[in-house]
């Protein structure tokens, strides 16, 4: 979803800058939510379980994508499907531009070994580099963020809306290595949750996951769980009018950044210069875990890589620091 999320800034540059340009995103029907506030940007649907499954299921979808009548392809994933598909639309000499992801960088970035480590092109910047190729260049610094969504009353009565400011929190990522020890944001949640000044929101999904939030929830008074309550588009809703997100290096950071809302982040295993920052966030919000006691951080690019001895690397970032961090933000 992360990786989703990212090409919104960008979408959004190139539809103000070219207000010609019609784009079709193809991606799977539970980020259809996600384009929703873009104009002239219409999803098409790949179900790539089914119907467009497989080598027979990639023609089916290429055969359907023809009829719309593409003057370009923008292959922002650059895996074995799209590289098939671009197979295809080389049949029709339709221009096909592919993401340049670094992986030889990004191995020297997180290697052992003589590791290269330095500041690498954002993802943001590699998307809109795809568009260039096309044709379509844009300054990601001119690009304007998503407004505020209006809340439905699903959404207020599930917030219990009063006069608290929101803090939304994304506890959990896809791997370990990028996920905050539980006890830890356990007491990151409970200082904030005596200063009585704000509401907190939770947000996850997965039985695992929703379990522990609402044992969060049934312990300290100012926390809801939004997990299972509200669908993506709702939660999309709620998102966009947070006073502030904290978030691992997970597609929750992306989603609040998209909106403009202060996002801090917290980094383990990972690191911001792999380059998938949240988009316009001051660096200045990233609490990184720290490199003198850790030194092979970042030892992957997507957290699924801890090393012995880096099971705890999270833990040198101390949880009044996050709770500092928050303050900051909220109390400004």
């Amino acid at each position: 979803m992360g990786d989703v999320a990212m090409t919104v800034p960008i979408l959004r540059g190139l539809t103000t800058k070219y207000p010609q340009l019609k784009i079709t995103v193809v991606t799977k029907k539970l980020f259809v939510p996600i384009f929703s506030d873009l104009e002239n940007v219409s999803v098409y649907e790949a179900d790539i379980k089914k119907r467009h499954k497989g080598l027979v299921g990639l023609w089916r979808l290429y055969q359907e994508l023809k009829k719309l009548q593409i003057d370009g392809v923008a292959d922002l994933h650059n895996v074995l499907r799209s590289r098939i598909l671009q197979k295809y639309f080389a049949l029709g000499k339709t221009p096909f531009a592919q993401i340049d992801k670094g992986r030889a960088e990004k191995k020297a970035l997180t290697c052992a070994k003589n590791k290269a480590f330095q500041q690498l092109k954002s993802t943001h910047q590699r998307y809109a580099d795809v568009f260039e190729s096309l044709g379509y260049a844009i300054q990601l610094s001119n690009t304007k963020l998503l407004q505020r969504r209006p809340l439905s009353e699903k959404v207020l009565k599930a917030v219990q809306q009063d006069t608290k400011k929101w803090v939304g929190i994304a506890p959990f990522a896809a791997h370990e290595g990028k996920m905050y020890p539980i006890q830890l944001m356990k007491e990151v949640i409970k200082n904030l949750n005596n200063t009585n000044k704000y509401k907190i929101l939770f947000f996850g999904g997965g039985d695992s996951e929703i379990k522990q939030l609402q044992a969060f929830e049934n312990e300290f008074m100012h926390t809801l769980t939004m997990a299972g309550k509200l669908n993506l588009s709702e939660e999309l809703d709620l998102i966009s009018n947070l006073d502030v997100m904290l978030s691992m290096d997970s597609g929750n950071a992306h989603l609040a950044a998209n909106y403009g809302i202060p996002v801090i982040t917290i980094w383990g295993v990972t690191h911001p210069y792999a380059g998938f920052y949240p988009f316009n966030q001051p660096m200045d919000n990233a609490l990184l875990a720290d490199r003198e006691r850790y030194p092979l951080i970042p030892t992957s690019v997507y957290g699924n890589k801890v090393p012995k001895g880096y099971e705890s690397a999270m833990e040198s970032i101390a949880p009044q620091q996050v709770v500092d961090k928050l303050l900051g933000i909220l109390d400004n």
